[in-house]
């Protein structure tokens, strides 16, 4: 039976037991959202303190891969598109398209102002409420903070067991939804959205991610709610019991084969037959 409330040494017991048990290569990160510096723990690395910038992404990367623990906020993050999605600065629709129109991320102006109604007259207005102000990005196993949410990288079939534990029963409570436009994947959905909506997130990497973060090709990732990790911890491996996919994973492969599957496999099954017939006269 899971219990809320749980504590800052048994978020850091299951960052450390969900990276030993899937085998990342990369440590899950956890994230915690702030409305004042002085939040910030003083182990944090802040990028505008040094006279550097750096996005949220790259915070994300160098927290699973490299173990640092970071600050970011409007001061620190060149990416501006996040900053304002994070609702760290408040500006206008206006403002907001026509930034998106000098990128050239969509056909038109007409493109980002369908955009701007689903993305920002939905979610921005919201979060410009909440009065966040920045995050801290840590590996989970050395958490300084109980974090808000938990960010996994991974393979497909990594992922899939994640996907499998929070679907194990079914309920409402752990179903994940995910929309897709290959922007804002690992800041926005795999850290922002499962905070504000309580839903777990697939994560396929966008163009910041590839552009900055260092991200490898075959990693996919999914951002749940940080109390999450512990339904996934209670259900993994699980699905299917003895003839689940386990880990490492279970894959089929084809029996009965014969050297008859290929024209040369059936040619060269033809003379070692006739070499070994040869072998066995002589030898008798």
């Amino acid at each position: 039976m899971l219990t809320k409330n749980k504590n800052l040494e048994e978020y850091q017991k299951a960052g450390q037991e969900l990276y030993d048990k899937l085998h990342f290569q990369s440590y899950p990160v956890g994230i915690k959202y702030i409305k004042h510096e002085e939040e910030i723990p003083p182990e944090a690395i802040q990028p505008s303190k040094r006279d550097k910038r750096m996005s949220i992404c790259q915070a994300f990367y160098m927290s699973r891969r490299f173990g640092n623990i970071y600050a970011i906020t409007a001061a620190d993050n060149f990416c501006t598109p996040s900053t304002v999605a994070h609702g760290w600065i408040n500006i206008s629709e206006a403002e907001f398209i026509e930034s998106q129109v000098r990128q050239g991320w969509h056909k038109d102006e007409k493109a980002e102002r369908r955009r701007a109604k689903k993305l920002y007259l939905k979610n921005f207005k919201n979060i410009i409420g909440l009065d966040y102000h920045g995050l801290i990005s840590f590996p989970l196993h050395k958490a300084p903070l109980v974090p808000n949410t938990v960010l996994i990288f991974g393979n497909g079939a990594q992922i899939t067991h994640i996907i499998h534990s929070l679907c194990f029963e079914h309920k409402k409570k752990y179903s994940i939804s995910s929309n897709f436009e290959g922007f804002g994947e690992s800041c926005g959905k795999g850290g922002l959205m499962p905070f504000i909506t309580r839903k777990a997130q697939i994560i396929i990497p966008g163009s910041g991610d590839r552009a900055f973060a260092g991200i490898q090709d075959q990693e996919i990732g999914i951002g749940i709610p940080a109390e999450h990790i512990f339904y996934v911890l209670q259900n993994l491996f699980k699905t299917g019991g003895q003839q689940g996919l386990g880990f490492p994973i279970k894959s089929m492969i084809p029996l009965n084969l014969t050297e008859n599957i290929t024209p040369g496999f059936k040619f060269m099954k033809d003379i070692i037959d006739k070499k070994l017939k040869q072998e066995e006269t002589h030898s008798i």
